[in-house]
């Protein structure tokens, strides 16, 4: 028997060869007890099938969740968004100027403040809304698949509590 290993074992990380070339992982045996390793594979892995889901509708990864934000209230100020979000202003006004050229929305002058303007939906961006909902549940689902109800209820609690412990003042 050869001690050689195929190109599928090495790849799947078989003979106990678990190094991942993940950042974060410091040459550590088991890269899956790396919090930030695994962390950042699923993030990595979650933003890849995300990206090409929304691509197919014209809405780059996390323009979504600003849409939702106006499906739910039209007419918003980036400022709104950015606060809802737990974003930064510019970085609201730097997508809606891209959901802007991409016909998602249009920008109206606000009626009592002229500094401000209201984000407002278009009626491409406003159609989007149930293609957009059955692709983030398809992927949802996708992600938690080997997870029973109290098991996906578990994650979604430990994620709130990591950003809790990591946006605490």
């Amino acid at each position: 028997m050869s001690s050689e290993l195929s190109d599928d074992q090495r790849a799947s990380g078989a003979a106990g060869d678990d190094r991942s070339a993940a950042p974060g992982d410091h040459g550590s045996a088991a890269p899956d007890a790396d919090f930030q390793t695994a962390f950042w594979a699923a993030k990595h892995a979650l933003s890849m099938v995300t990206a090409a889901a929304f691509s197919r509708h014209g809405v780059h990864e996390g323009q979504q969740f600003i849409l939702r934000c106006l499906w739910a209230q039209d007419g918003l100020t980036p400022g709104e968004v950015a606060r809802r979000l737990g974003l930064a202003t510019p970085t609201v006004t730097r997508a809606a100027t891209r959901m802007e050229a991409a016909g998602l929305l249009f920008r109206e002058p606000h009626p009592s403040d002229r500094r401000l303007v209201r984000l407002r939906l278009t009626e491409r961006g406003r159609s989007l809304e149930d293609a957009i909902a059955a692709e983030t549940d398809t992927l949802t689902e996708r992600a938690l698949a080997s997870f029973g109800p109290a098991e996906r209820q578990a994650i979604i609690g430990a994620l709130t509590a990591i950003r809790r412990n990591l946006t605490a003042g």
